[in-house]
């Protein structure tokens, strides 16, 4: 079994060493790092916050990141680029435009007003629904999915599921931070495309 998954494996490697490289060369990854600001205790006690605004008003790391961004995904075919609410509304949209491609918001419940898809799921600090528009997308499309950061997964891992509804042919999915010792890559099945700008350690 474990000779079956080592291409798999060393393809892995080899396509986060080369996009570690990639980011090195377009985007200061330390800058843009240093630029998170760090809330504790917040939404509740014992959550250390990724404030992420502190990136975005910032004329230089906003370019850099969408540019960056724009270089991974330009080859891929994107024809729609899905934002989580809310911090996704912000990033994907200026995406969407660089890809040419439509952009569709990920609402909570009561927030679209015509005919939605929902999808209940658990989060670090309580249970949530996420919404879309039944007619948002179209089956054989290929999707970008963003939000701001990877935890334990459930947000997106929600929005997933969501978008397989509509038949897609292939999901990408991007996040301008990840904590990795949440692991929250476990989530998502092998055969959706996972993305991390900044990388932390908790």
């Amino acid at each position: 079994m474990v000779y079956g998954l080592l291409p798999f494996l060393v393809q892995g490697i080899v396509y986060n060493l080369s996009l570690n490289l990639f980011y090195q060369e377009i985007m200061n990854i330390e800058k843009i790092k240093n630029a998170v600001r760090n809330i504790p205790d917040f939404p509740i006690p014992g959550i250390q916050f990724k404030d992420v605004t502190t990136l975005f008003k910032d004329a230089q790391i906003l370019r850099e990141l969408i540019d960056g961004l724009y270089e991974i995904y330009k080859d891929k075919g994107i024809t729609k680029v899905v934002g989580i609410e809310s911090r996704g509304f912000i990033m994907g949209p200026l995406l969407a435009v660089r890809l040419n491609a439509g952009f569709i918001p990920i609402r909570k419940p009561g927030k679209l007003p015509a005919a939605v898809y929902e999808e209940t799921y658990s989060k670090e600090y309580g249970a949530d629904a996420i919404q879309v528009h039944q007619d948002a997308i179209n089956s054989g499309e290929i999707v970008l999915l963003h939000d701001d950061l990877l935890a334990t997964g459930g947000t997106m891992a929600a929005a997933v599921n969501l978008i397989r509804k509509f038949n897609p042919q292939k999901i990408y999915v991007n996040f301008i931070i990840e904590l990795e010792d949440l692991k929250g890559r476990g989530a998502f099945d092998s055969d959706v495309q996972i993305d991390s700008i900044i990388k932390y350690a908790i």
